[in-house]
């Protein structure tokens, strides 16, 4: 226990002028706050992160800590707070990307089947094509091309009728892409779709030629219906902010044009956008693909339902699979895609209601009970996640770093602990975490979230003994952000295992 600081004052006949007794009194307030902190440090919290706190103004009772052994094998070296719920933002990726794993598999892949209905003669298909979407959280241009192609290997050329896109295996789920963080074109913001076709954007290439004066824009996918700028003037000047230089105009559907420049010493740039009318996306990219690819279609591209022939299911012609579930969730949890975890949220109904009652849309509120349900026999608490779309988008998901804990150092003790883990970003290399300049720089795998007042990593440290922690620290603050530089103080503290 620290020894109680003695005060020493000065006789009441010597009383010091204006500016010594301004600086006495500034060493009494530091000594005490010395002290106070070392003594806060010896009650399991630590100075370095309780100093870091103070600069940001953001009170200790805003921040969870848990600092534990992985195999729980030991009380915990700090627990601040732990079981308060609190908001984790991305971080509850993690439940949803165990969860799947455990119950889907770390092989699980997704089938895009497609359908034929009629015959095909002389590269004409007399009838309708038909494409089910299944919540592949991966259907990208290139793989979305494949299958296109896949068709007209079969002798398709011609589609005498119409290509019908199938979006029921979900449910509808409605959301504001601005209403998190006001950036509405960003790809993350879109909401999940059975046939979620390259993440519902258009991803537009700038390559300036000096010679002409002009950027040549390319369009990927080629949108049917959809008039687009193909050049757009040069300008002199450093790269900076070139997307605000452009002054793009995407807020009407039928049309993107620019009425800015483009610096040419910004060489060439990709730019992604989600695309201003989502419910019309599938089916322009899938006429304006089919177009471009040398098809012809005489009907429309509309969306509707695979038919039954005499109350049976039709059978696919082919299916396209995605890659395995372990692959995914390496994309979710190393850059945190919102989309992507909502695609494998909602998968986790539709894949239990096809086995329990043989079919039946994926929903929100099925999915929830499938995680509750799920918690309970694997992690065996009480104090189950309050879930809300699996993404951790959500100002009403709620979950404790207690609960998190547990999580985690259930699943470092399971079989699948390699592919969780692998999927997590490590600090100072990849992923949302490849800036990150700590002591514990490679020694980490931890999932970050980030919403306007919510702040937080969770997961795994590999210790300078060779230990192995779970770590988890999560801030809920209107100036949550200003405490990452506790985090990472606490990060080289559990790093250096003292």
């Amino acid at each position: 226990m620290t020894s109680p600081i003695t005060l020493h004052t000065a006789p009441s006949r010597s009383i010091p002028n204006g500016r010594r007794l301004d600086r006495w009194r500034a060493a009494l307030v530091a000594a005490l706050g010395i002290w106070c902190g070392s003594l806060y440090a010896q009650n399991g919290f630590p100075a370095e992160v309780d100093a870091a706190l103070q600069r940001a103004r953001v009170p200790r009772d805003a921040i969870s800590l848990l600092v534990v052994d992985a195999e729980g094998k030991a009380a915990p070296r700090l627990s601040h707070r732990a079981n308060v719920p609190v908001n984790p933002a991305s971080i509850m990726k993690l439940v949803t990307t165990y969860a799947a794993l455990d119950l889907l598999g770390p092989a699980f892949t997704w089938n895009t089947p497609v359908y034929i209905e009629g015959a095909v003669r002389d590269g004409t298909l007399y009838g309708n094509l038909y494409i089910k979407g299944q919540g592949d959280p991966k259907l990208v241009l290139e793989r979305m091309w494949l299958l296109l192609r896949r068709l007209q290997g079969l002798g398709v050329k011609t589609i005498a009728g119409d290509i019908v896109l199938d979006r029921s295996a979900f449910e509808t789920v409605e959301q504001d892409p601005a209403n998190f963080d006001g950036e509405p074109l960003r790809p993350y913001n879109v909401a999940p779709d059975a046939l979620l076709i390259n993440f519902k954007s258009v991803v537009m290439t700038f390559s300036p030629d000096r010679t002409t004066n002009l950027a040549q824009v390319s369009f990927d996918p080629p949108l049917a219906g959809v008039h687009m700028q193909t050049t757009v003037a040069l300008s002199p000047g450093d790269c900076g902010d070139y997307r605000a230089t452009l002054k793009a105009e995407f807020a009407d559907p039928k049309q993107i044009h620019f009425t800015g420049t483009y610096p040419w010493s910004c060489g060439e740039k990709v730019w992604p956008v989600a695309y201003a009318d989502p419910k019309t996306y599938a089916t322009r990219a899938v006429e304006g693909m089919w177009l471009e690819m040398g098809g012809k279609v005489a009907g429309t591209v509309r969306e509707g339902k695979v038919p039954l022939v005499q109350g049976v299911a039709m059978k696919p012609v082919f299916e396209v699979s995605s890659p395995a579930l372990v692959e995914v969730i390496r994309d979710i949890n190393k850059y945190s895609n919102n989309v992507m975890a909502q695609q494998v949220f909602l998968t986790l109904s539709l894949q239990t209601r096809a086995v329990m009652n043989g079919g039946g849309p994926a929903t929100l509120d099925a999915s929830r009970d499938v995680v509750r349900r799920w918690w309970k026999d694997r992690i065996g608490t009480d104090d189950a996640p309050v879930m809300d779309n699996g993404s951790g988008l959500s100002r009403v998901e709620r979950i404790s770093a207690h609960a998190l804990g547990r999580l985690l150092q259930n699943a470092y003790v399971s079989p699948l602990m390699p592919e969780l883990m692998s999927s997590l970003p490590i600090t100072g290399v990849d992923g949302t975490l490849r800036r990150s300049r700590t002591k514990a720089s490679g020694s980490a795998h931890l999932k970050t979230g980030t919403l306007r007042d919510a702040v937080g990593v969770a997961g795994y440290v590999h210790a300078a003994s060779g230990k192995r922690y779970v770590m988890i620290a999560i801030t809920n603050h209107a100036n949550a952000g200003a405490t990452r530089p506790a985090i990472e103080a606490l990060l080289d503290w559990t790093w250096k295992d003292n």
